[in-house]
């Protein structure tokens, strides 16, 4: 069976298939992406992610034809001043980094020292489509926000990051955190993506790690009605909701609009949020492989 993936779904999950708790081999993720990148699904579908020291290391090397033209998002987890450093590996291997994700501090932090070297080194990172300044949700948030919002509309290929989820109960924002995050974006034009913690589709209460996770779906909705200007109180509701039903009548009235604001989120499965999309409807379609 062949379908297409609605446009309000278009690159919604990169694949972190090597992050925990996946966890996969490089050459076990590069094969896995490969049969995504030419399955029906593969608008759902961004690039793989690989850690900047995963690249460093020469590890892709030999894994890649580089007549095969692949894309992927580097995640700096050597930190800002080696990203350079990690994307000179990649053209030899044919291979392009089409974004740049790097947490500028941590918790706690002020994050504007490093949101000022990121935008420094954004001249040395070429063909880098778009460069994610991962933002923990503490001090100085919105003044950061304010930061990236100005190198954006300077012409900086810039957005923001957050962490949705974690290991600790304080990685996980309540929804009036994340609700006001969404609408501060939204008010400075400025796309953000997400990671960790979405791991189905509406909210729920994990039964292994005891902590409330937010659900993509939620996500979805709420920064559909955040883009149609509704305020923090409204948008928040919607990310506590359980009951998929008013999730996917909005999301539905969408589906052949481009995403706004939200650029994704990485998965560590990507057939996962592909099923769960599937049985709320998003999606119309079924495994062809």
């Amino acid at each position: 069976m062949s379908t297409q993936v609605p446009a309000l779904l278009d690159g919604l999950v990169d694949d972190a298939a090597v992050f925990p708790p996946g966890s996969a081999t490089l050459p076990d993720a590069l094969n896995a992406h490969r049969q995504h990148r030419a399955a029906w699904y593969s608008d759902l579908v961004g690039p793989l992610l690989i850690p900047a020291s995963t690249v460093s290391a020469g590890e892709l090397t030999g894994l890649v034809d580089p007549g095969e033209g692949l894309v992927i998002g580097l995640i700096g987890d050597t930190g800002i001043g080696n990203l350079p450093y990690a994307l000179s590996f990649l053209a030899p291997d044919g291979v392009t980094a089409r974004q740049v994700e790097v947490a500028v501090a941590k918790r706690g932090e002020d994050p504007l020292p490093g949101i000022a070297e990121l935008l420094r080194l954004t001249d040395a990172l070429p063909d880098v489509e778009a460069v994610y300044a991962e933002l923990p949700l503490t001090f100085g948030l919105m003044g950061a926000l304010d930061a990236l919002a100005v190198a954006r509309n300077d012409g900086v290929p810039v957005a923001a990051k957050f962490r949705t989820g974690g290991l600790a109960a304080e990685l996980f924002p309540t929804p009036a955190e994340l609700a006001a995050v969404i609408c501060a974006c939204r008010d400075r034009g400025l796309p953000f993506k997400l990671t960790a913690g979405l791991h189905q589709a509406v909210r729920h209460l994990d039964s292994e790690t005891g902590f409330t996770h937010h659900g993509y779906a939620n996500v979805l909705a709420a920064t559909l009605a955040a883009a149609d200007g509704d305020g923090v109180e409204a948008v928040a509701e919607l990310l506590t909701v359980v009951d998929p039903r008013p999730l996917v009548e909005r999301a539905t009235t969408r589906l052949d609009v481009p995403r706004p604001l939200w650029v994704g989120f990485g998965s560590c499965s990507i057939l996962e949020p592909l099923t769960d999309l599937i049985r709320l409807g998003l999606v119309n379609g079924g495994y062809d492989a």
